[in-house]
């Protein structure tokens, strides 16, 4: 199994230009130690917000190929709906030479809504406009020259699109949340899908996936290319009392802030508890008890190809962050891979 880190770019509570600048050079450093602790993916994320760094993903990326060596690099996801198809593959086909065939892209609709007024979309359009953008994605991946139309985008007619990545084809995966069309979209497509859990249990996804693998197979695709991969928030420290009290103040802010704008109910330590648990979606532990529960998720959906932590939601500083990158790379991806032999 494939263990790494997505990362959506924290900005300093400040939002200074100065502390932004510290924040974007600690996640280069972060990403470089995760290429040295052996992980061997790191995802960065798409937002168009105060809080965030990771609205051009694409040149994060490319900075950190230039420090790394082995790990892949991806998008954590990319917002296809609210961009042009031919940029994001030019960008990513651009991070594939300069990685050296390192570059992956996951695309999906994002889980905040704000990249749609600021480029000019409808929400309205919300299902059909992904959709439109998925097919010419993925008609641009196949084809040099490429003959298209839709509503959303001028017709592209015998229009060659360069560069070409060095992977052929660039891995592309589909970030699915919780709706059943598109898990089956991805299966229909024989694309390998990361689902994103962020709350609940995560077994309750086992019927999504098995509708995906079912769409899937009805498609003619081979479960070796029906991978599945899971997104979920995670932190590892030396003992699990140390974790908890490390993530726990700064995860119940921002998620107490986020759900002000949602209508969710306040966290409180016994939710987070309730979370932590055998089966909930948070894996905030030591490296043992947090290999152990990814191995049990992976069991309960019948097998997953790849596991991601998303960490940098807690307003952890940088050298717990490293400490963490560290662990889950030397002490929790070992026993993963052991326990999937």
């Amino acid at each position: 199994m494939e263990i790494g880190i997505d990362s959506f770019a924290a900005a300093k509570v400040s939002s200074d230009a100065g502390d932004n600048v510290k924040a974007i050079s600690e996640l280069l450093e972060r990403i470089e130690h995760a290429d040295k602790s052996g992980l061997d993916i790191f995802g960065i994320g798409e937002h168009h917000r105060k809080e965030f760094l990771d609205s051009a993903p694409a040149i994060i990326l490319a900075a950190a190929a230039a420090l790394t060596n082995r790990i892949r690099l991806s998008s954590a996801v990319t917002v296809l709906s609210a961009a042009d198809p031919v940029r994001v593959f030019q960008n990513f086909a651009t991070l594939d030479l300069i990685s050296k065939g390192r570059a992956e892209m996951i695309v999906g609709r994002g889980s905040f809504t704000e990249a749609f007024p600021l480029f000019g979309y409808n929400l309205d359009d919300y299902d059909e406009v992904f959709t439109e953008k998925l097919e010419l994605l993925l008609s641009i991946r196949t084809n040099e020259i490429v003959n298209w139309s839709g509503r959303f985008r001028a017709p592209l007619r015998n229009q060659a699109i360069y560069p070409r990545p060095l992977q052929n084809p660039i891995p592309i995966w589909l970030g699915v949340g919780g709706t059943p069309q598109s898990f089956v979209r991805a299966g229909t497509l024989g694309m390998p899908l990361m689902v994103a859990v962020i709350g609940g249990e995560t077994h309750r996804f086992l019927p999504l996936i098995d509708l995906y693998r079912e769409a899937g197979t009805r498609a003619g695709h081979s479960l070796e290319v029906l991978k599945v991969g899971l997104h979920s928030l995670g932190y590892v420290a030396n003992t699990s009392d140390e974790a908890v009290a490390d993530y726990y103040p700064g995860y119940a802010e921002t998620f107490t802030r986020i759900g002000k704008e949602r209508g969710w109910q306040p966290v409180t330590q016994a939710r987070f508890d309730a979370q932590n648990g055998l089966r909930g979606a948070l894996l905030v532990g030591n490296p043992e008890e947090v290999a152990e529960k990814i191995l049990r998720h992976s069991e309960s959906l019948g097998g997953i190809s790849r596991f991601t932590f998303q960490m940098d939601n807690a307003a952890l500083p940088h050298d717990k962050l490293m400490k963490s990158i560290e662990l889950i790379g030397t002490k929790v991806a070992p026993i993963v891979n052991r326990g999937t032999k």
